[in-house]
C-alpha cells in the first residue's frame, strides 16, 4: 500500500481534469454510477447540486470520454462574457427574451462546431450541404481560427449583420437560398432570428451517428464586478434558452441515430431564482440532482463512501475489496457512536465534519496529508489523534468558511460578508443556543449596527430572515426533541430533496453551529462576559 504522503488525492476544482496530463487520473479515480448514465438521457436539461457535489467532475468526465454513444463538451462562462452581455444590453436595449435569443445562437454555434469536429468528415459535409454552408460561414468569419468558447461565440452575435450575411452567402452558394438578402445593423433581433433559423435548418438536415451533449458551467460564482441584477438577467436568459432548445427544437429533428442537447450546471438556490415555470416537475423529470446523503448505519454502502474508498484503492498495486483501502488508512472508530459496526467507523467522523459532499472529504484528506508531509515522517496510516488535531481543524474550518463566503458573495458584496461575520462575536463563544438566546444575540447585533449607522442587508432585516439565511447556508441546524426518542437534528442540506429544494428553518427550537465551522467562527468555547 502507498504511504499517506504519496497518495494522489486529485483536485478540489474538477476543471483541472480538463488538462491533458490530468485526464488519466480522473478516469482512474472516477466512479461511473447511475448519475453518469442518467446525464445521457435525452430528457435531462439541468445538473443540479451544491458546490462541491461533483457537477463539474461529471461534466469533465463525459467531455473526456465517449459514454453511451454520447460525445460531450464542456464550456465555461467567464467574467468577460457577462461584461459583453451588459454592453450589448446597453447598446441594443435588450430584454429577457433577447438574452434568450442570443444564448440560443451561442449554443447552436458551439454545438455545430462540436458536430463538425467530431463527425464532420468530407463525406458528411458533402451529404449535408446546409451544415457545410454553416461551416464555411464560421470559417470565413473567424478566418478558420474559431475556438469553441462562449466568448468567441458571443462575438458572432455582436456582429450579427456580418454573421447573417455570411450564412446567407453560403446558403445561396450551396443552392439552399434563392434570393439575395440584405441585413442592417439596426435590425439586431431580425439578424439573430435569421442566424438561428440557419442553424436550425442545418441541424434538421444532418443525420448524426452519435448523440452530442454540450455542458455549460461557471454560473455558480458571480464576479464581483457584475451587478447581481445584470447577472441574473443573463442567467435567466441562458436557463430559458437551454429549456427551449431542448424541448421546443431538438425533439423535432428527425432521422439519424444521434440527438443534440444542452445541459446547464446549476446550484439549487440559483435554479430557484431563474424563474422557470413548473420548477418541481423540471427538477424531477428533467434534472439530475446530485444527492450524497446517507445514514450512519448504512454509510459503507453509500455512494460517497464508495467514491472516497475508490479514490484510495484505485492507486494501489494490488486489487482490493471495497472498503479495504479506507480501513487500512483510517484504522479507528468514531467516538460517541451508539451503533456498533463490523468494520472501522472512522468514515463517520469525516461525515460529521462535512456537508456530505465529496469535495469536503477530499479536502480533509488533503489537509491531513499536508500536515503529514510537513512532519517529515512517512505515514503508513492516520490515527484518530491526527484527525482530532487543532491544526487540521483550523485549516478545514477556514476552507468551509471560504465556501460560505463564495455562496454569500454570489448575492452580496464584501461589506455584507464582513457584517455577517460580526454577528458571531455576539454569541460569546456559544455553539449551541435556544431561540430566546438567539433573539438576544440578534438584538445586540442589530443595535451595534444601528449605532454605527451601517445599512442592514436584506438577509439580516428581521430575526426570522437571518435565521433562515443561516440555515440556508448550513451554518446552523435546528433541533427537535420528540417524546420518547432521541433528538432530531435538522440540517438544510439533509432536508433538501427533489420535492423540497428550499427547506424552512423552524423557530422556537434549539440551534447548533456546524462542527466544522467552530474554529473559523470562534465558537465552541464559551467566554465570560466579565
Amino acid at each position: 500500500m502507498k504511504v499517506v504522503n504519496d497518495l494522489e488525492l486529485g483536485f478540489s476544482d474538477a476543471e483541472n481534469y480538463r488538462r491533458r496530463e490530468n485526464k488519466s487520473l480522473l478516469n482512474r479515480v472516477f466512479i461511473r454510477n447511475h448519475n453518469l448514465d442518467r446525464l445521457c438521457d435525452p430528457s435531462i436539461s439541468f445538473l443540479i447540486g451544491e458546490k462541491g457535489t461533483g457537477k463539474t467532475a461529471y461534466a469533465v468526465y463525459l467531455a473526456n470520454n465517449d459514454h453511451l454513444d454520447t460525445l460531450s463538451s464542456l464550456r465555461y462562462i467567464r467574467e468577460t462574457e457577462y461584461q459583453k452581455f451588459i454592453a450589448l444590453k446597453k447598446e441594443k436595449h435588450l430584454g429577457l427574451s433577447d438574452y434568450s435569443s442570443i444564448w440560443k445562437v451561442i449554443l447552436y454555434l458551439l454545438l455545430a462546431k462540436q458536430i463538425i469536429e467530431r463527425e464532420g468528415g468530407i463525406e458528411f459535409l458533402r451529404r449535408f450541404t446546409k451544415i457545410s454552408a454553416i461551416q464555411k460561414a464560421i470559417d470565413e468569419y473567424y478566418h478558420k481560427a474559431f475556438s469553441p468558447e462562449i466568448i468567441q461565440a458571443l462575438q458572432f452575435v455582436q456582429e450579427s449583420k456580418i454573421a447573417a450575411e455570411l450564412i446567407a452567402k453560403y446558403a445561396k452558394v450551396s443552392g439552399e437560398e434563392k434570393d439575395t438578402l440584405t441585413f442592417s445593423e439596426a435590425r439586431f433581433q431580425t439578424n439573430l432570428f435569421y442566424i438561428q433559423k440557419g442553424f436550425e435548418d442545418a441541424f434538421r438536415q444532418a443525420r448524426l451517428k452519435k448523440n452530442h451533449l454540450l455542458f455549460i458551467d461557471g454560473i455558480d460564482i458571480r464576479p464581483s464586478s457584475i451587478p447581481y441584477e445584470e447577472y441574473m438577467l443573463c442567467i435567466k436568459g441562458l436557463a430559458n434558452a437551454v429549456w427551449e432548445v431542448n424541448n421546443d427544437f431538438f425533439p423535432t429533428v428527425k432521422g439519424g441515430g444521434g440527438r443534440m442537447r444542452v445541459t446547464l450546471l446549476i446550484r439549487p438556490d440559483i435554479f430557484q431564482s431563474v424563474g422557470l415555470q413548473n420548477q418541481n416537475t423540471k427538477i424531477r423529470d428533467n434534472s439530475v440532482f446530485l444527492d450524497w446523503r446517507t445514514e450512519y448505519t448504512n454509510h459503507r454502502k453509500s455512494d460517497i463512501f464508495k467514491v472516497i474508498d475508490h479514490l484510495l484503492s484505485s492507486q494501489q498495486d494490488d486489487s482490493l475489496e471495497e472498503g479495504e483501502a479506507w480501513d487500512y488508512y483510517f484504522p479507528w472508530d468514531t467516538p460517541n457512536l451508539m451503533e456498533g459496526f463490523e468494520h472501522h467507523s472512522s468514515f463517520i467522523s469525516f461525515l460529521r465534519w462535512s456537508y456530505y459532499r465529496p469535495r469536503d472529504i477530499v479536502t480533509m484528506l488533503s489537509i491531513l496529508q499536508e500536515i503529514a508531509k510537513r512532519s517529515g515522517k512517512e505515514k503508513k496510516y492516520l490515527k484518530y489523534a491526527e484527525f482530532d488535531n487543532a491544526e487540521f481543524k483550523r485549516a478545514y474550518s477556514e476552507y468551509l468558511l471560504g465556501e460560505v463566503k463564495d455562496h454569500l458573495t454570489f448575492y452580496y458584496g464584501e461589506e455584507e460578508y464582513n457584517l455577517f461575520l460580526r454577528f458571531f462575536k455576539h454569541l460569546n463563544g456559544k455553539n449551541k443556543f435556544s431561540y430566546s438566546e438567539y433573539l438576544a444575540f440578534y438584538d445586540n447585533f442589530y443595535k451595534s449596527i444601528s449605532k454605527s449607522s451601517e445599512s442592514v442587508p436584506k438577509f439580516m432585516s428581521t430575526p426570522g430572515d437571518f435565521l433562515q439565511f443561516l440555515y440556508d447556508l448550513n451554518i446552523l441546524s435546528y433541533i427537535e426533541y420528540p417524546i420518547g426518542d432521541k433528538p432530531y437534528i435538522r440540517w438544510c442540506f439533509r432536508q433538501r430533496s427533489y420535492g423540497d429544494m428550499n427547506p424552512k428553518v423552524k423557530e422556537g427550537c434549539d440551534y447548533q453551529i456546524f462542527y466544522g465551522l467552530y474554529k473559523a467562527l470562534n465558537v465552541g468555547q464559551e467566554f465570560s462576559l466579565k
